[in-house]
């Protein structure tokens, strides 16, 4: 067999590759990182189980005695049944990027300095699909030096028209001059297929937003130009968020209703504009401005806000898009007798308007002094809240439930190290810390996940040669960066350092992706009836916040349990 775009002589089996000596091969579907200085393993075995619409990934690494330069992957095409194929067009292929990490986050207690993978080096320019071949960073050619783990991330996505059945395909690696190496894949795609809007609501903001600000401040320093077309930068990010099942922001103009003496009204064109945003990144959830952006005083101009909030009444009933959900962030971590007060007046204000607009909180359920910083003597937030955010370490499911017995939602979040351990999303905590939480949320009747920072919060100049990361203000020093968090903020990366402008994805994104899509068949279960079967599996991994599973290989075995009770799932392939 030859392989002539890598320019190599043969191509030899799974077996002869992971017997040659000096240069060794191995893979992991598992939901961990794989370090710079990880041994071996001993497994070329890929099989992947997804539904149709659904991305999975899994990780091909590769270390060596002596060093090797020109290193080149492929993957072919993917046959199925009946002459099926999933096109290897269609499968996305990326070299992990790794950062030195020499200081811990604050409360790791298991930190191991080492090189952690976390931006992924797409090969192909996302927009327009073309091979990336100049940039800072490239996927490839690889040049492996001796005595180093390195590696690459491969995702393949099952369409929604796919055929149920088994598909086979084969990766390929090479060294110009060298034997190469080829391995098969198996794919196994179920009968049935994911909702192409998802279920688990996620607001994570705003990625191109933060962008922004980081070219400013770039440019101000003289190192860099911004991109001169936002609105292609804001639709890859968009795009981006869309392909691992999370909310993408609409832009801005889109949801500033305008003025009509004194009233207020969406334009067509701005709910055109929305319309087509909601159905091309199958948004599920859009964040409102603040009521505040309108109104000075809710009680005092209460006809004023009444106004602005029947602005969107009107405009959700146009759209005509009833799985959105419409919030508004009303306050931050209430943490001060005067927060308390804020939360009650306008929140207040605006429930009474009975607006489709509804008022978001990042707070717990429950108010006593405590780690929350609030004091009962405060008063509570109840009539005031629709949608409660608690901190996953201040999640009190007593509470919880009485208020979701209202009619209200929870959603939950995590933000720097807090209380007891729970799975906290900084770089140097297990990978498997993003595939948790979906599955707590499902445990706690939750329906959505919050994060902060639009993703892209960077405070060094170059996070691609330094790891991103968030200093503790107030905090006791440790370190030589005081107290820090790596990674806290980011989960994507900019993309101009591999060659386009926008940006990339991490590892962490791709298990955060992985996390949303498990929700998706815990849902797919219970609307099928089955609930019952599906918090019993959900209950196998996660106890609560503050306990669960900490082996990557069963959340596999449970996706897979899930997908073969799936109506269609297991007598499909």
């Amino acid at each position: 067999m030859r392989w002539c775009s890598l320019g190599l002589l043969m191509v030899c089996t799974a077996v002869q590759a992971a017997e040659r000596p000096g240069l060794q091969m191995w893979t992991t579907t598992e939901t961990r990182h794989v370090l710079r200085s990880e041994p071996p393993g001993d497994s070329l075995d890929v099989k992947l189980f997804l539904a149709r619409n659904e991305w999975r990934g899994f990780q091909v690494l590769l270390r060596s005695d002596a060093a090797v330069p020109g290193i080149r992957v492929g993957v072919t095409d993917f046959r199925g049944p009946d002459g099926e194929t999933i096109p290897a067009s269609g499968v996305r292929l990326y070299r992990q990027h790794q950062l030195e990490l020499k200081q811990g986050t604050y409360r790791n207690t298991d930190f191991k300095p080492d090189f952690y993978p976390d931006p992924l080096i797409p090969f192909a320019d996302p927009v327009t699909g073309k091979p990336i071949e100049q940039a800072q960073w490239l996927a490839q050619p690889l040049d492996l030096p001796a005595g180093q783990t390195h590696g690459f991330w491969i995702d393949v996505y099952a369409p929604a028209d796919a055929k149920a059945g088994v598909y086979r395909g084969a990766f390929r690696l090479g060294v110009p001059g060298r034997v190469g190496f080829e391995f098969p894949i198996e794919v196994t795609v179920w009968n049935f297929t994911l909702p192409a809007t998802p279920t688990l609501i996620s607001a994570f903001g705003s990625p191109a937003g933060r962008l922004r600000g980081y070219y400013a401040q770039l440019a101000k320093a003289g190192k860099a130009e911004a991109p001169k077309d936002w609105a292609a930068v804001e639709e890859q990010c968009a795009d981006l968020l869309a392909e691992h099942r999370m909310n993408a922001t609409p832009p801005g103009e889109l949801l500033r209703p305008g003025a009509e003496g004194v009233s207020y009204r969406f334009s067509p064109r701005q709910i055109d504009g929305l319309r087509k945003f909601i159905d091309r990144h199958h948004v599920n959830a859009i964040q409102t401005p603040h009521p505040s952006s309108a109104v000075k005083d809710p009680d005092a101009e209460k006809e004023k806000l009444r106004e602005w909030l029947g602005a969107f009444d009107r405009m959700a009933k146009e759209l005509d898009r009833p799985e959105v959900v419409f919030y508004t962030y009303l306050k931050d971590e209430p943490n001060t007798l005067d927060d308390y007060r804020y939360v009650q007046k306008w929140g207040r204000a605006v429930k009474e308007a009975k607006s489709v607009v509804k008022v978001m909180v990042v707070e717990q359920t429950w108010t006593e002094r405590g780690m929350g910083g609030a004091d009962s003597a405060w008063g509570d937030l109840y009539g005031a809240v629709d949608i409660w955010c608690p901190l996953f370490s201040l999640h009190r499911p007593d509470s919880a439930e009485k208020r979701m017995a209202l009619g209200e939602m929870v959603w939950t979040y995590t933000a720097l190290c807090q209380g007891k351990p729970t799975p906290w999303w900084h770089i140097d905590y297990p990978l498997l810390n993003y595939r948790v939480p979906a599955w707590m949320a499902w445990r706690n009747h939750m329906s959505g996940l919050l994060y902060w920072g639009g993703m892209s919060y960077w405070k060094v100049d170059d996070p691609w040669t330094e790891a991103p990361y968030y200093t503790g203000s107030g905090r006791p020093q440790q370190g030589e960066k005081g107290i820090i968090f790596n990674g806290e903020g980011s989960m994507v990366y900019p993309a101009d350092a591999v060659g386009y402008a926008g940006i990339v994805p991490t590892i962490r994104l791709k298990a955060l992706r992985d996390s949303i899509e498990d929700f998706e068949y815990l849902s797919i279960l219970q609307r099928s009836g089955r609930r019952v079967e599906a918090d019993r599996i959900a209950a196998e991994l996660t106890a609560s916040f503050f306990s669960w599973q900490k082996d990557p290989a069963a959340y596999d075995a449970a996706r897979r349990r899930l997908g073969e009770l799936i109506p269609g799932g297991k007598t499909g392939p």
